[in-house]
C-alpha cells in the first residue's frame, strides 16, 4: 500500500526550495512528484543576513519565516497532490538561522503553523530541537534516512551530502552507523563565485578547475580546529562564512586560485574525515547540489580511490532531492512515534521522536 509523505528543504546553500512527494510504503523510498522554487533575491539576502546578529532580529526572523511558509506552500501546491492520493504529513526542515548546540539551542524558521493553514495538511517541523535538548548536536539528521535508502549488505558505504555544509553517513555492513558534518561543501565556493563571477555558484566547478591551487592558503584553511575535532560535531554558517574566509586571506590572491583552493578544501576535508572515521569504505554515494559539481566529484574520486564514487542518481534518488526526501521520511517517523535520531551520530543521550506536529 502507498504511504505518501511530502518533504521540504531549503538548505544552507539558499538556492531555493525543493519539495518532494515520496511513497514510503516499500523497502526503499519511491519518488512520486517533485518541484523546485527559487528564492527571491530579497528573501535570500534577508536569510543570509539573519545568520549573523543584527538589528530588529525578532521581527525580521518572524517576517522571513512567514515568507518562507508561503513559498513552501507554493512548492507543495506545485506537486499537484490531489492527483496522487492522501498525503499523511509534510516534513518541513525550515531554514536554519542559528545552530549553537553547545549553547543548547538551534533555530529553524518557516512558520509551520501557517504552512498547515495554507496547505490543509499536517506539518511536522522543528526536528533538531529535541535531539539538542537530549544533549545531542541536532545534526546531521540524514544518516538514519541514508541507511534506509542507501545501505547495502554487500559493501561498506558512505553517503555524502554536499549542500552548503558537507556531512557524511558511515553505513557499514555491520556495526553502528556514524556520521557528522565534515565542514564546508558549497557555502564558501558559492560565496566566492557570487563575489567574483556574479553567479550564485561555479557551474560544474569549471572556474575552479581552471585555477591553480594556492598551497599556503590551503594550509591556513585546514588549520581550522573544527576539522581535527572528534565527532559528534556539527557546523554551519555560524563558523564557515565570509568573515572566516577573509581572516585566512592575506590580500592580493588571484580570485580563481582562491576558488580552486576552496574546492580542494572541501574535497580534502571530506577525504580526511572518511579516512579517519570510515576506513575501508567500498563506495561513496554523493547527494546534494555539490554532486553536480563535476570538478569536485573528480577530485573526490582521486582522493578516495580505490573506493567507487557515485551520484545518488545511480541509486534511485536525484542528488538535489535526497534531503527533502529525508524530511518526508522523518515526518513519517514522527507521525508513527518512532525515533528519528541516531545517538551514535548526534551524541544525544538516547533515541528520540523528533519534530513538532501541527495537525491539519
Amino acid at each position: 500500500m502507498s504511504d505518501l509523505y511530502a518533504g521540504l528543504m531549503s538548505g544552507t546553500s539558499l538556492d531555493g526550495v525543493d519539495a518532494v512527494l515520496a511513497d514510503l510504503g516499500g523497502s526503499r523510498p519511491r519518488l512520486v512528484a517533485r518541484s523546485h522554487l527559487a528564492l527571491e533575491p530579497a528573501l535570500r539576502a534577508e536569510l543570509l543576513s539573519l545568520n549573523a546578529p543584527g538589528g530588529n532580529e525578532l521581527e525580521r526572523a518572524a517576517s522571513a519565516g512567514n515568507a518562507l511558509a508561503r513559498l513552501y506552500a507554493q512548492a507543495i501546491d506545485a506537486l499537484e497532490l490531489p492527483a496522487h492520493g492522501k498525503v499523511r504529513a509534510i516534513g518541513c526542515h525550515g531554514q536554519t538561522i542559528r545552530h549553537r548546540p553547545v549553547r543548547g539551542y538551534t533555530l529553524q524558521i518557516g512558520n509551520a503553523a501557517l504552512l498547515a493553514e495554507l496547505t490543509g495538511i499536517t506539518v511536522v517541523a522543528d526536528f533538531r530541537s529535541r535531539d539538542v535538548a537530549a544533549g545531542g548536536q541536532g545534526a546531521p539528521l540524514a544518516p538514519a534516512f541514508h541507511a534506509a535508502a542507501f545501505a547495502s549488505a554487500q559493501e561498506d558505504r558512505v553517503a555524502l551530502n554536499l549542500g552548503g555544509i558537507a556531512n557524511i553517513s558511515w553505513l557499514p555492513r555491520s556495526g553502528p552507523i556514524a556520521g557528522f558534518d565534515t565542514g564546508p561543501a558549497n557555502c564558501l565556493m558559492d560565496l566566492w563565485a557570487e563575489r567574483h563571477l556574479g553567479s550564485p555558484h561555479d557551474k560544474g566547478g569549471a572556474w575552479a578547475a581552471g585555477g591553480s591551487l594556492d598551497p599556503a592558503l590551503l594550509t591556513r584553511l585546514l588549520q581550522e580546529p573544527y576539522f581535527a575535532a572528534p565527532p559528534p560535531k556539527s557546523t554551519g554558517r555560524d563558523l564557515f562564512n565570509g568573515a572566516w574566509l577573509e581572516a585566512k586571506l592575506q590580500g592580493g590572491e588571484d580570485p580563481r586560485a582562491v576558488q580552486a583552493t576552496l574546492l580542494e578544501l572541501t574535497a580534502r576535508s571530506i577525504a580526511e574525515a572518511i579516512a579517519r572515521h570510515a576506513p575501508g569504505a567500498h563506495r561513496l554515494i554523493a547527494c546534494g547540489g555539490g554532486a553536480r559539481n563535476q570538478a569536485l566529484m573528480r577530485r573526490l574520486s582521486a582522493l578516495l580511490a580505490p573506493a567507487a564514487v557515485d551520484s545518488s542518481e545511480r541509486h534511485g534518488l536525484a542528488p538535489e532531492l535526497v534531503e527533502a526526501t529525508a524530511f518526508a521520511w522523518l515526518a513519517r517517523q514522527a507521525m508513527q512515534s518512532k525515533p528519528g535520531n541516531l545517538p551514535s551520530v548526534t551524541g544525544a543521550r538516547g533515541t528520540r521522536v523528533l519534530g513538532a506536529i501541527y495537525p491539519a
